[in-house]
């Protein structure tokens, strides 16, 4: 886990998340959303081992296929961020220092993951 300034695009941060996974989790199934749909992004996951699951623009110019039972999987994501800014602390973030905001998010995520 990491953080970034709030001005940051998702893709260049997932691809620093994707670089720290490294091969250790080699074969998992990653499901993204739109933002990290750039070819690099793709790219980077499967160099790694992993399968990238996320749909197309639909705009793009060369669209692909990818497994969309799989990709309803990443409701389960989205609520968990949602529980997640239940917690007044992670959402306003008055904390000074990364580390005191960081320990609070892991705080949160111990006590949905006890719940």
């Amino acid at each position: 886990m990491h953080l970034s300034s709030g001005s940051r695009h998702d893709a260049s941060e997932g691809r620093i998340s994707i670089v720290a996974i490294g091969e250790a989790f080699e074969g998992i199934t990653l499901l993204m959303d739109r933002a990290y749909e750039g070819d690099e992004t793709r790219a980077l996951a499967a160099s790694n081992g992993h399968e990238p699951i996320v749909p197309p623009k639909s705009n793009s110019k060369d669209p692909w296929e990818y497994d969309k039972e799989k990709y309803k999987r990443r409701n389960m994501v989205e609520r968990l961020f949602l529980r997640l800014k239940e917690f007044r602390k992670v959402c306003t973030r008055y904390d000074k220092t990364d580390m005191m905001f960081l320990a609070i998010i892991q705080f949160a995520f111990i006590t949905i993951w006890l719940q």
